[in-house]
């Protein structure tokens, strides 16, 4: 006959399992970004200038480019491993450090609060100005905004919404159910490299087309998955053709899934003509009713990231319990 203990061990293993993920996730909710607190994406900037300032010049851009990126997000992925073994191999204490170190990691990789104020914040600043709205949608999104009108500053921040609720949250819990936090880590660093070098502007083209690609394999199921839930949430699972159809409209493989949720869900317009760093991409639109866009649709797309975004939570806290028990 099994003992009480015995009995309760399993369970005891999945919460330990679940822990970190509920930590790290109420951490988020909670604080958002820490400001004050060193950051690793910041650290992961200044490893990828490092590189770039260095290798992004004369002949086999591409290799070195190609090369920088893969020596990096692998070199993430092994350090937090070794990490969390030596940290595991702590007497007494091992156990305990390696939960509360993967909570911190699960925190840091979040970006589901910070995104959601930045983008109110843009609507708020709008609202006193166009030439506040203009500078405060700066902060998120990699477009030139000096020329924006105010339907356009809108747009951007609503799109950005969509598009980081499949980067910055997302996507993170997608690797961390598949690898832990070394495949969140490491999917964090995929994340940075394709936002500082993953343009197809003369400076990037060559060295940050690997790091692009990379990125784009990285988010394929998550940016499909992200539109999925989106729909789900809203209780709307009939936008799904819509999706489908207007998800390609976009020049990334991936970012144009979220936004084409979004853009169903909302019966709005997203896309068209960009400029970045002074040079026009003409981008294909997601969705046809160009409608004026107001607080509203921001409220409403703040509780469609949210209800995702618990979502998501459930689906790799069920998967935890599933391998725990299993």
């Amino acid at each position: 006959m099994n003992s009480p203990v015995a009995e309760c061990a399993p369970w005891a293993s999945t919460f330990m399992a679940l822990l970190p993920l509920a930590l790290g996730w109420a951490l988020d909710l909670l604080l958002g970004d820490p400001a004050r607190l060193p950051h690793p994406v910041v650290w992961f900037g200044k490893m990828i200038s490092f590189g770039e300032h260095r290798l992004n010049a004369g002949r086999c851009r591409i290799l070195r480019g190609a090369a920088m990126a893969v020596v990096l997000v692998a070199a993430v992925f092994c350090a937090t491993w070794l990490l969390r073994r030596a940290v595991g191999g702590v007497p007494t204490y091992g156990a305990a450090l390696v939960v509360a170190a993967d909570a911190v990691a699960v925190f840091y990789c979040l970006a589901g609060t910070t995104l959601i104020r930045e983008v109110r914040q843009v609507f708020l600043a709008l609202d006193r100005s166009l030439q506040e709205g203009r500078v405060q949608v700066a902060r998120i999104v990699g477009r030139d905004t000096g020329g924006l009108s105010a339907q356009q500053v809108r747009t951007a921040a609503l799109e950005t919404l969509a598009e980081n609720l499949s980067d910055g949250v997302i996507a993170p819990l997608f690797w961390y159910m598949l690898l832990g936090v070394p495949g969140m880590m490491a999917y964090k660093m995929v994340n940075t490299l394709d936002s500082m070098i993953g343009y197809k502007t003369e400076r990037y083209k060559d060295f940050g087309c690997w790091a692009a690609h990379i990125d784009d394999v990285a988010n394929y199921v998550p940016a499909r998955l992200s539109a999925l839930l989106m729909v789900m949430v809203a209780g709307r699972p009939r936008l799904a053709p819509f999706v489908c159809r207007n998800g390609r409209n976009h020049a990334s493989p991936n970012s144009g899934w979220p936004e084409a949720a979004l853009a169903a869900i909302l019966n709005c317009r997203f896309g068209g003509p960009h400029h970045y760093f002074g040079q026009l991409f003409d981008k294909p639109y997601i969705g046809n009713c160009d409608r004026p866009l107001g607080n509203s649709d921001m409220i409403k797309a703040v509780r469609i990231n949210r209800r995702a975004e618990v979502a998501m939570v459930l689906l790799v806290a069920a998967s935890i319990v599933v391998r725990s028990v299993g």
